[in-house]
């Protein structure tokens, strides 16, 4: 007989696979998983769910630069725009959006769910305005605009048109931008500077005022600044296509002659305060941009001229053209001579009142 040892018998069990401590954390696992699949199924349904869905207002939320995910989330709590900020930012960690949230203004509702906002912030979708400034406003017209959609205070914009290192960007000469901001439609982010709209609606302007017209202005003796100065006065004189280019001719001819261009607008403007129809005392106010009083053109433009009046003030009409007056229908009489000129003041404007003098030589 051998003397190894004793060997298993061949009917024995092998040692069980699962012990007691296996089991346990086996069904703690378990436990953790449907857990787990429980949060996120409600973390999901919570993404989806409005805070108040029968509040559909737009409100504005400002996201600072820099803001982490915590601080934005409990501001849109404070504005009952979400139910439950941890849920918010564990769902932009989850989706790796808590750094990718763009700074900006936004326009949310209480009505949307989480995700649309979460979405929104993360594609920097920002509140935008949009704002129309038509042919001929002024500087302050244009303020007044642009206060009235939102997008900065009057007195702001104003001030921001008068600063050097803007002038100096926009390549606008005077001491104000007045004359540089194209009258177009513009569409801008809430919260963008006013240098930065101004600014933007000065490129508008050089884009339309290109190298072509800038020459032919330099081939006719104007600098660019000289050519939007007198564009400006034909914007302001008349509201019609088809008299742009006399109303230019008519300019070019007195500057020729040395006569004073006499321009109503240009009295209007150097007021301190204009308001109502102009009078004769009006005319006697001296302002350097009165053109009245002073010859030649006045020291910069007086209003914001389309790309038809710039182009009227470089290809005028070759009439001799001395003179206009108003209309009851809305255009100009224009005559070559003062007496022509008295007898269309007679015919179209027998009641003048306190209207305002002729122009003479």
């Amino acid at each position: 007989m051998s003397d190894a040892g004793p060997s298993a018998s061949p009917g024995a069990s092998p040692p069980p696979l699962w012990t007691r401590r296996h089991r346990a954390a086996f069904a703690a696992l378990a436990v953790l998983i449907l857990l787990s699949a429980g949060t996120a199924l409600i973390l999901r349904r919570d993404f989806d769910r409005p805070a108040d869905p029968a509040r559909e207002a737009l409100l504005l939320v400002e996201v600072r630069p820099g803001s982490g995910v915590r601080r934005i989330s409990q501001e849109l709590e404070a504005k009952g725009l979400l139910r439950r900020p941890l849920a918010f930012q564990l769902q932009a960690r989850l989706r790796g959006g808590a750094r990718r949230i763009r700074a900006g203004v936004y326009e949310l509702s209480p009505a949307m769910p989480p995700r649309a906002i979460y979405r929104i912030l993360i594609e920097g979708r920002v509140a935008q305005r949009t704002v129309t400034i038509p042919e001929g406003y002024n500087l302050r017209e244009i303020a007044e605009a642009l206060e009235r959609a939102g997008l900065g205070p009057r007195k702001d914009i104003i001030e921001s048109a008068r600063d050097p290192a803007l002038l100096a960007r926009a390549e606008a000469e005077g001491d104000s931008i007045e004359g540089y901001l194209f009258p177009d439609t513009y569409r801008f982010p809430l919260g963008t500077p006013p240098r930065e709209i101004l600014f933007a609606m000065s490129q508008n302007l050089r884009r339309k005022f290109g190298p072509s017209l800038r020459e032919r202005a330099q081939r006719l003796g104007l600098t660019p600044h000289e050519a939007l100065t007198l564009a400006s006065l034909i914007e302001k004189e008349t509201p019609l296509a088809a008299e742009r280019a006399l109303v230019a001719a008519v300019f070019w001819n007195r500057l020729r002659k040395n006569i004073p261009l006499q321009s109503d607008p240009t009295a209007v403007y150097g007021l301190p305060r204009p308001d109502g129809p102009i009078r004769r005392r009006d005319l006697a106010h001296d302002s350097p941009y009165n053109t009245y009083i002073h010859r030649g053109l006045p020291p910069g433009p007086i209003a914001s001229p389309g790309l038809a009046s710039i182009e009227a003030a470089l290809h005028p009409a070759d009439v001799d053209y001395l003179y206009f007056v108003a209309t009851p229908s809305g255009g100009h009489a224009f005559s070559r001579t003062y007496p022509e000129h008295q007898a269309a003041i007679a015919r179209h404007q027998t009641k003048r009142k306190e209207t305002v003098d002729p122009k003479t030589p």
